[in-house]
């Protein structure tokens, strides 16, 4: 699957870490696998939380919220943002970026010359072994939303995966709407 492709739990997916999730392909290569970060994982922390910073960077760098990308390695922080001139960034698609020089991005926000509005801070990722992301599209665990990384800084993070699959329109309208426990409607 391509860098930039949203994937959208489906709704009876059993499974706590990805109940009701939209996570963004970041890398997909057959010899490593498939790395992503869940968009919708909003935590009460902040990147001053969790980091020592420099005073120099402001208080816009240490109040940038900090999401939960995934349940590998929930100790490293990740980030998509907006800045292509970012070095070491990889461009997803519709200006958003993941990646690069962390330091001269927390420049940029201390200074303002990027937003708030234009960084999301992940802990952690999503991981698949090669062939296990193809395996579970099988399984139909996952709905593909091609081409659609500029959502990440467009959609609220607790409407998210119902406003996706609304978007999507058809079936996955009706999806959107689907109780979170069918036994108890």
């Amino acid at each position: 699957m391509r860098p930039g492709t949203l994937l959208i739990s489906q709704p009876f997916l059993n499974d706590p870490n990805f109940e009701r999730s939209v996570v963004l392909l970041c890398h997909d290569a057959p010899e490593d696998g498939t790395f992503g970060l869940v968009l919708n994982r909003l935590t009460n922390l902040t990147l001053g939380d969790v980091l020592d910073l420099p005073p120099e960077v402001g208080h816009a760098a240490t109040a940038l919220p900090l999401y939960v990308g995934g349940p590998v390695e929930p100790n490293t922080l990740h980030y998509l943002h907006r800045r292509p001139d970012l070095p070491g960034a990889t461009a997803l698609g519709q200006d958003v970026y993941w990646g690069g020089d962390f330091e001269l991005l927390l420049g940029l926000i201390g200074s303002g010359a990027v937003g708030a509005d234009e960084v999301r801070l992940f802990a952690g990722y999503s991981g698949w072994s090669v062939g296990q992301l193809a395996s579970e599209m099988q399984g139909q665990s996952w709905i593909r939303h091609s081409a659609s990384a500029g959502k990440v800084f467009t959609l609220a993070s607790d409407a998210f995966w119902r406003e996706i699959l609304r978007e999507k329109g058809g079936r996955f309208k009706v999806l959107a709407n689907y109780p979170v426990d069918p036994r108890l409607n």
